[in-house]
């Protein structure tokens, strides 16, 4: 006899259909918002007629975007337990009602396996407990009235890898996993849930991203712009993957389809690199 203790899930199932997110007079919540994505993110909404809170850790960059946008800022910590019950309670005064939440803000560290403690911590406290610690304070007043979204910026690190960031790449799977997890949850009772999977993307973290992340992401990296007009889309049409750049899905499946062979494509990129850096 078998157990099935729900872990595969069924064959098949329904996209139940939510009504669409009106984002005009939403209340939208975006961290890391003084810069790169979150900053074009908080543009894009703020563009839409939502009321919009900037949050970030620079203060300079969060109150400037937000005097730029009308917006409200708030500062501080999105990470810490505090710091998120903090950004809430203050956006909630200044809000209202909190309809949207990016979870956007990120870290992306270069290191192995042998990347100190306090690199794996951080990557894990900004990357993932971030995320947990907002749905926290989120989803029990989101399922009381029966909507709410939950926009998790993920990176295609965390449907496939990122050579050259151990931290990053295992981080952001635990993201994605999570966000997954939220959807599966409490779809049924009006909470979407998106997960924002671009590759690169010219921002400061690309800049800071060494050899090997200028050799993988370089070519082919978009404007932060255009993550922020696929979020836009993503969530009129309802999407929990948004891929800014669609060729992620025919890796995302070829990963899925062959785990060895994708691996040994992996592995040889990671040999390209490690012989353009004279390794």
């Amino acid at each position: 006899m078998s157990e099935n203790n729900g872990a595969s899930g069924p064959s098949q199932g329904s996209h139940s259909q939510l009504p669409a997110v009106q984002l005009a007079g939403a209340g939208v919540i975006v961290t890391g918002a003084a810069r790169g994505i979150g900053a074009a993110l908080a543009r894009a909404f703020a563009a839409e007629g939502a009321r919009v809170v900037v949050n970030d850790v620079d203060a300079d960059g969060a109150r400037a975007l937000a005097e730029e946008l009308g917006a409200f800022a708030v500062l501080g910590d999105a990470a810490t337990e505090t710091g998120v019950s903090l950004l809430v309670g203050s956006a909630r005064e200044l809000l209202g009602s909190i309809d949207v939440y990016c979870a956007n803000a990120g870290i992306g560290p270069a290191g192995t396996e042998q990347a100190p403690e306090d690199v794996w911590s951080a990557a894990w406290e900004i990357n993932v407990m971030a995320h947990v610690r907002a749905a926290r304070e989120l989803v029990p007043g989101w399922l009381e009235r029966g909507s709410g979204c939950f926009v998790s910026t993920v990176s295609a690190a965390g449907l496939l890898t990122m050579l050259g960031s151990a931290p990053y790449a295992a981080s952001k799977h635990a993201a994605l996993a999570f966000a997954e997890w939220l959807a599966a949850t409490y779809r049924h009772r009006g909470v979407r849930v998106h997960a924002v999977c671009p590759q690169g993307v010219r921002t400061r973290m690309l800049d800071e991203s060494g050899p090997g992340g200028q050799a993988l992401l370089a070519a082919g990296a978009i404007e932060p712009e255009q993550v922020a007009q696929a979020v836009i889309r993503g969530l009129s049409e309802d999407k929990f993957l948004i891929l800014p750049h669609p060729d992620v899905a025919e890796y995302y499946a070829a990963r899925a389809a062959d785990p060895d062979r994708w691996l040994g494509g992996m592995n040889k990129l990671q040999r390209g690199i490690e012989a353009q850096l004279g390794r």
